[in-house]
Order: C-alpha cells, then sequence, then structure tokens
C-alpha cells in the first residue's frame, strides 16, 4: 500500500509559486513587522517639598523601571533645602535598553517658588504640562518603586477603559530605620498599610483612595472630572485629602478606582510620635469632612458615596475599639477598687484572637520580615500603637467639632521639622480624664459603685463579643492568595 500522500491519486497537485509573489509576500511581512507598535505616552510629575534626602533615589527608581515614563516633571514648591539642585542633576534626556527595546525618557524640574496650594498647586502645575499623555503617573517625592511598577500599572489601566485610575501596593522599606521608637512607629505602619490594602483587594480590589504616593490616572478621566465638577484642575486646594476627593469625583464621573494586583511601592514613613501624628490627623480629619453630611467650606460632604463606606467602617471600628479599652480599663480598675474584681479565662479570648488576626496580617505582607511577626506575636506592640492610632482619631475628630479653620498641611511640615506639641494633648487629656473618673469614684457610695459594676460589666461583654466575632470573621476570611 502506498503510503505517501504526494502519490495519491485524491490529492490535488498545487501549482508553482511565482517567485516575484513569493519576495513580495516577505517584503510585506517584513513591512509589517517593522511598522511601530502603538504605546500610550505617560507623564509623570513628582511633587517635591523638601524632600533633599529622597529625591535622588525616587528618580533613580523611576530610572530603573522596565517601562519609563515618557517624561517626569519635578515640581518643586516651597522648598527650603536642597531639593532643587539634587533633583537637576538628573535633568536632561535618559535612555535605557529593556529585553533589546530602547526606551528614552526626559526629566525636567521646574522650581515654581512659594506656592500657597502646596502639593494641590505643585500637581496642577506638572498636569498642565502633560495634559498631551494619555495617562498621568503620580508619585510623591519620598516613594520607590519595584522596577516593574509602572509596567503593572500600564498594562492594567489600558486593559479596561472603565478604569479612571489605579494605586499600587503602599508599604514601607524599613530596612534603614534607626532607633527603638522608629521602629515601632514603622511596623505600626507597615502592618496599618498591610490591612487597608488588603481590605481593598478583597473587595474586588476596588480601591477607595487612589493615594497620590505612587498612582496613575486617565487623562481623559480627569479632563471629564473637571468638566463634571466645574473645576479648572484635577485637584482642589480646598480639601486636607486632595486625593480622597478626586478619587471620589473619579468614582462620580463613572469610572473605576482600582488598586493594583501586582504594583508594588515604599512609600515614606513617619519615625516620629509628631509626626505620625499630624499626617493621620490631617488625613482623618480630611476624610471626616467627605464624609460628614452638609457643607463644610467649599467641598460638600458625600456620606453615601461608595468610596467612603471604607471609611465609616474604619471610623466606627474605631469608636468601638475605643469603648472596649476604655470600659475595660475603667471597670478593671473599680473592680480591684473595691476587691469585686473575679478572673475568667475567657476575658483572654478577645486579645488571643486580635493577636492571630495580627499574625496573619503580617503573613499576608508581600516583603515580610521578623519585626512584622514580633510586632503582631508579642501583642503589646500592637496593642500600644493602637493607643496612638486612638489618639489620632480623638484629635481629628475634636478639630472637626471645634470649627475652627485649620491648615493641617502646615501643622504636618511644622510636626516633620520638629515642632509643635498637639500630639500630647492625647495623652494629657486621659490622664486628666481618668484623674477625674478616680475622684468620683471614690466620692460614691458601695451600694452605687456595685450598681455602676453591675450594669457596666454586661455592656463591656456583649460590646466584646460582638467585636470579637468581626475580628474572628476577618480573620477566616479567604485572601484568594493576595499578597499586600
Amino acid at each position: 500500500m502506498n503510503e505517501n500522500p504526494q502519490n495519491s491519486p485524491y490529492v490535488k497537485a498545487q501549482p508553482p509559486v511565482d517567485p516575484s509573489l513569493a519576495a513580495y509576500a516577505n517584503d510585506f511581512t517584513e513591512i509589517v513587522d517593522a511598522l511601530p507598535v502603538f504605546r500610550p505616552t505617560i507623564g509623570c510629575i513628582v511633587p517635591a517639598y523638601n524632600e533633599a534626602d529622597s529625591i535622588a533615589s525616587v528618580l533613580d527608581s523611576l530610572l530603573a523601571q522596565t517601562r519609563l515614563p515618557d517624561v517626569i516633571h519635578v515640581v518643586v514648591n516651597n522648598t527650603t533645602d536642597d531639593t532643587v539642585e539634587i533633583a537637576s542633576h538628573y535633568a536632561g534626556p535618559h535612555m535605557r535598553m529593556t529585553d533589546g527595546v530602547e526606551q528614552f525618557t526626559e526629566i525636567f524640574v521646574h522650581d515654581i517658588g512659594e506656592n500657597p496650594d502646596k502639593k494641590v498647586g505643585a500637581l496642577n502645575y506638572g498636569f498642565s504640562l502633560i495634559e498631551g499623555c494619555d495617562y498621568l503617573l503620580g508619585v510623591d517625592g519620598d516613594t520607590t518603586a519595584d522596577p516593574r511598577a509602572v509596567w503593572h500599572l500600564e498594562a492594567e489601566i489600558s486593559s479596561d477603559t472603565r478604569v479612571g485610575g489605579i494605586s499600587a501596593i503602599y508599604s514601607i522599606d524599613d530596612s534603614q530605620i534607626d532607633g527603638t521608637m522608629g521602629k515601632f512607629l514603622i511596623a505600626g505602619q507597615r502592618t496599618q498599610f498591610a490591612a487597608f490594602n488588603m481590605q481593598n483587594m478583597l473587595r474586588g480590589r476596588n480601591m477607595a483612595v487612589l493615594g497620590g504616593q505612587f498612582s496613575i490616572f486617565s487623562i481623559r478621566t480627569l479632563q471629564e472630572v473637571m468638566i463634571d465638577s466645574k473645576q479648572s484642575t484635577p485637584w482642589v486646594k480646598d480639601s486636607e485629602v486632595e486625593d480622597s476627593l478626586l478619587s471620589l469625583q473619579i468614582k462620580s464621573a463613572g469610572y473605576l478606582t482600582k488598586i493594583s494586583a501586582q504594583a508594588r511601592a515604599n512609600v515614606g514613613g513617619m519615625t516620629t510620635l509628631r509626626g505620625l501624628d499630624a499626617q493621620q490627623v490631617k488625613w482623618n480629619f480630611g476624610a471626616i469632612e467627605l464624609m460628614w453630611p452638609g457643607q463644610r467650606g467649599d467641598t460638600k460632604g458625600q456620606p453615601f458615596h461608595p468610596n467612603l463606606r471604607l471609611r465609616w467602617i474604619e471610623n466606627f471600628s474605631m469608636a468601638v475599639n475605643i469603648v472596649t479599652r476604655g470600659l475595660f480599663i475603667i471597670l478593671l480598675a473599680a473592680s480591684l477598687s473595691i476587691g469585686a474584681f473575679v478572673f475568667s479565662p475567657v476575658w483572654l479570648i478577645p486579645p488571643l484572637v486580635a493577636l492571630l488576626l495580627n499574625f496573619r496580617t503580617a503573613w499576608s505582607m508581600k516583603n515580610r520580615n521578623g519585626r512584622d511577626f514580633f510586632f503582631a506575636l508579642a501583642w503589646f506592640p500592637a496593642e500600644i500603637y493602637m493607643w496612638v492610632r486612638i489618639g489620632h482619631f480623638l484629635r481629628a475628630w475634636t478639630k472637626f467639632a471645634s470649627n475652627k479653620q485649620v491648615d493641617n498641611w502646615a501643622e504636618q511640615a511644622k510636626a516633620e521639622r520638629g515642632s509643635g506639641n498637639a500630639f500630647l494633648f492625647p495623652l494629657i487629656f486621659a490622664t486628666a480624664f481618668f484623674a477625674a473618673l478616680v475622684f468620683i469614684w471614690l466620692q460614691l457610695p458601695v451600694v452605687a459603685q456595685s450598681t455602676v459594676l453591675w450594669i457596666g460589666w454586661p455592656i463591656l461583654g456583649v460590646t466584646t463579643i460582638i467585636q470579637t466575632l468581626t475580628m474572628f470573621g476577618t480573620l477566616v476570611k479567604r485572601h484568594r492568595g493576595y499578597r499586600v
């Protein structure tokens, strides 16, 4: 049997190929392969205020990206250090080869001098320079990123036209931190970032706040926001949290705000109680303004905005933490004072669940280390950091309730310079408050003291049970393979 298909009578003979047509086909293929592939343009803005210690690392990080931004504008404002001089060493064109492909970018350094709008003014100045690009990459003057961060952000935002902006996954590099206080505060901030990032990851990667530290935005989306909000610029100066407000506006314009699945960046952390207090109070104060019904200044509160649901949960959770911890200390001291305290092992369950939850948060970190696990498993550091956060929470709400006009940007800058003692107010208030409670308690008759304990412990018990069940639900929730 003849098995050669060429000799089969059922195979139709092929006509000879014209050599000229074959040559034309080869030429056509080479021409098509040589055609340029469309690549969106990315304009990067780096607002910088007194960033002499970090601006070189930021620009080195951007130039080390596998996907270079097409242009980088460093916008220096209100600076009193050598930020301009250091950044100027990077000004000019830069080229690099990535996988055999040559990439080009150019760095421009702008010193806009004294600027009353501070970071917002720098961002809007930069936006006017790159409005013709497809995407805007905002990078803080103290933020460095993984070499593939820009590549991941571009791939994600260009794959879905519904996305208006994407934030990187934020953490803090603790490898160069010195001092016990600095290491403690950075460990707390790393845990805080990790928990916040995971919450957003598990909400369909919907990001409530596109943090300005390292986020990419669609220029078309920003232009639509400006039209819808009747603004001449994307960022407005009348909000303490310009990135949160812009995120709300992007969502209101019908676009999605996301957190990246892969892009990572390390932001500048606060290594002093004074600096951390000023930063967190500013963030919390601005969030409260956005959450509160009605209008304070030029920014109208949007309490039912979907991007603020997580903010409401955070504030409610913090209020519960204050109630449970405060009540426990008060009732414990009161019970001991009259010999009425009876220890029960059941009270060890809430701190145990909290410890396990902190451990799981540490385990979820992409670049976790021994310090993160110690912070979680030692329990005491995490508990102290929670009290620090409670102080920030109370200070922010107190400032908001006072309705006093305060420049929280200036307060943060002042605190970072080592000035101001506002961070001590929660401690002073707590000391005075508990001293007053002790005085009142000692004036009560025994019957009244017993009644207070009889009512107080059940209230604390029910509240703690609900809080513990909530923590347990978070503990057993699947992380779906995400690393923060």
